[in-house]
């Protein structure tokens, strides 16, 4: 390679770069990449194409570093370069004239504020009220569900145990005597089931209290078979007292508080559909 540069007469400048890269073995992408210079640009320095070159020193550079990787003697490629370098391209490069003139100062009003509205600014503020409201509005209904209002707390219908014991002995009454009979009611049956079913009330210990915020749909019944809540429920409380198990029957969940003995059943558990059917016992 040494006595390819000292014979710098026989081999023009671009075929000096040429033949140094065939015998390092490397092709025009290995170059580029590891130069960072684009192909075109190797490519022309190698066919000594200078118009598709950039400026003359750039072009310059882009030799010297070529040179340097493929381990020739810069100088002696610098030299060659400028030999060959056109001269009609090299008075171009000092007749570059600059098209930035100045243009004075310019005079702002000072009438007018400065400052800018930043919309990044008013989209936080928007969200964050938004979430405040939210926040607020999670926090009332909590306390709505929970919270009993006084004025509320005089619509709580207590069901005695005697008006639960009524019912219930007229439901087993009715279907003792008809089973007797087939046709009317025995009143010697209907006094022994009334006798039974009192016994029976006198004994259950578990109270159901619910708690209604709008008129829903509710049954209930013992077990005994006694219907102890039916029907569309105004807004109100409503205790009641009766044999476990019972099978509780609502229609929207969300509107109904339940405690079993004061403590809350957690009715989103057996809810599907805002709906719920299910067994409950202490």
């Amino acid at each position: 390679m040494s006595e390819a540069l000292s014979n710098t007469d026989s081999r023009s400048f671009g075929a000096t770069l040429k033949w140094a890269r065939e015998q390092k073995n490397c092709t025009l992408d290995e170059a580029a990449d590891h130069l960072h210079i684009l192909k075109r640009h190797l490519e022309a320095l190698e066919a000594e194409d200078f118009a598709v070159l950039p400026q003359m020193t750039f072009a310059r550079g882009f030799a010297i570093n070529y040179a340097k990787y493929l381990g020739l003697d810069t100088n002696a490629i610098v030299k060659s370069f400028d030999a060959v370098y056109p001269e009609h391209l090299k008075s171009s490069v000092g007749n570059i004239k600059t098209p930035l003139k100045p243009l004075g100062t310019l005079q702002r009003d000072s009438r007018r504020p400065s400052f800018r509205i930043n919309p990044f600014l008013i989209l936080f503020v928007i969200a964050l009220i938004a979430l405040a409201v939210f926040l607020l509005r999670t926090v009332n209904n909590a306390r709505q569900e929970t919270a009993v209002d006084p004025q509320d707390e005089i619509a709580i219908n207590n069901i005695s145990s005697s008006e639960q014991a009524q019912g219930a002995a007229l439901t087993t009454a009715t279907d003792a005597a008809v089973t007797a009979t087939g046709s009317a009611l025995d009143i010697a049956n209907t006094g022994s089931a009334i006798a039974t079913t009192e016994t029976t009330v006198a004994q259950a210990d578990a109270n159901l209290d619910f708690w209604v915020r709008d008129n829903t749909d509710i049954t209930v019944t013992d077990a005994t078979g006694a219907v102890l809540l039916s029907g569309d429920q105004p807004r109100g409380g409503y205790k009641i007292k009766g044999q476990p198990p019972f099978q509780v029957q609502i229609n929207n969940v969300k509107n109904v508080t339940l405690n079993l003995n004061q403590v809350k059943v957690p009715l989103a558990d057996y809810a599907q559909n805002d709906q719920a059917n299910f067994s409950l016992a202490p």
